[in-house]
């Protein structure tokens, strides 16, 4: 297996893609605090991140027999976009206070305008910052080069990405009012906030700009629906169990906001009495430290809940595979998607 097609063929181009739209997109004011906004959100989008959508739209695209050119790296980077307008928004909802290893664009935003009134100017600002983003990845999406009629029917697909996905983090967030989500439930928020968002929806928008038969379209669903719910429960694995240097964000974030993923969802079924106790005392605490975080990991194990989602990872990885093998895709996409699979699900950041 080859690690050509990887994120050192594709990546680079699609930043440089990004590099060189932002900086025909810079501040139309010459205010200093706006042009200083600007280069946050700019440096957010360059710095950090693994062009995960870009590149799955890239190998849709290519997998549909469409050939390398700039018109499909253009329509990738504009997916980048979209992601760092949703992350923004989503740092913002869960007060998380680093991303990529950075602070948050609303703590960056608070930092540079400290006064009694910071806190709410950096979320202020982090909205606006993360609509930006939304707002220009239709602006390059748009002007990709593709061909009108292809071009419609992946807009039409990136239209319904984004109401999926602001449908499923709506779910997230009313699970923080419902108590004990179950199983069910949380695989229901994971396949509308991440699945279709991060992996199906991408491939089938690079299909469609390559005018990908409904077959096909249908193939990229069977593939990355299962592996989409991979990559987001390797997720929620790393956001409890992961190193901070690694992931680039907080361990204990997941724990405090009191997420209600898979992996909890086995836990509060599996648990004991005494154990369900501590998880109902901590789970969802802001007081939580890492002395207890470190007890509810222990829970995890014990209960075999960690266990359950390491084997939910697999299936749903041979899963993948399997629709992978049969689906009628150029070989050298069907060589890079199975780089990309693996990667995905078995990722340790």
């Amino acid at each position: 297996m080859t690690t050509g097609y990887t994120q050192t063929a594709v990546g680079p181009r699609i930043d440089d893609r990004l590099t060189g739209f932002l900086d025909d997109w810079r501040s139309p004011v010459a205010d200093p605090d706006v042009v200083a906004a600007y280069q946050l959100l700019t440096d957010f989008i360059l710095s950090g991140g693994k062009r995960v959508r870009p590149q799955l739209c890239y190998w849709g695209w290519r997998g549909a027999g469409g050939d390398d050119c700039d018109e499909i790296i253009s329509a990738a980077a504009a997916l980048e976009l979209c992601h760092a307008g949703l992350l923004i928004h989503d740092d913002i909802m869960d007060g998380s206070e680093l991303r990529r290893g950075h602070s948050t664009i609303h703590r960056s935003l608070a930092d540079l305008h400290k006064g009694p009134d910071s806190e709410a100017f950096g979320q202020s600002g982090g909205i606006l910052l993360g609509t930006l983003s939304l707002a220009w990845s239709d602006t390059l999406l748009s002007s990709c080069g593709v061909e009108p009629g292809r071009l419609r029917a992946a807009h039409h697909l990136f239209d319904a990405m984004r109401t999926e996905v602001i449908s499923g983090q709506y779910l997230d967030i009313l699970a923080q009012l419902r108590s004990g989500a179950s199983v069910s439930q949380a695989l229901t928020v994971i396949r509308y906030k991440t699945a279709k968002y991060t992996v199906e929806r991408p491939l089938q928008i690079g299909g469609a700009l390559a005018g990908a038969s409904a077959e096909l379209l249908d193939a990229y669903s069977r593939f990355g629906l299962p592996l989409g719910e991979a990559f987001q429960l390797r997720d929620d694995v790393l956001g409890t169990f992961g190193a901070s240097a690694d992931t680039g964000k907080s361990a204990l974030d997941d724990l405090r906001d009191g997420k209600h993923t898979v992996l909890m969802a086995h836990a509060l079924r599996l648990a004991s009495p005494a154990q369900l106790a501590h998880l109902k005392t901590w789970h969802g605490n802001p007081e939580l430290d890492e002395f207890q975080a470190a007890e509810i990991r222990q829970i995890l194990l014990d209960t075999g809940a960690l266990a359950e989602v390491e084997g939910m990872i697999g299936e749903r990885f041979r899963e993948a595979a399997r629709a992978l093998e049969g689906a009628p895709i150029t070989a050298e996409a069907r060589d890079a998607l199975t780089v990309l699979a693996d990667q995905l699900a078995h990722r340790d950041r």
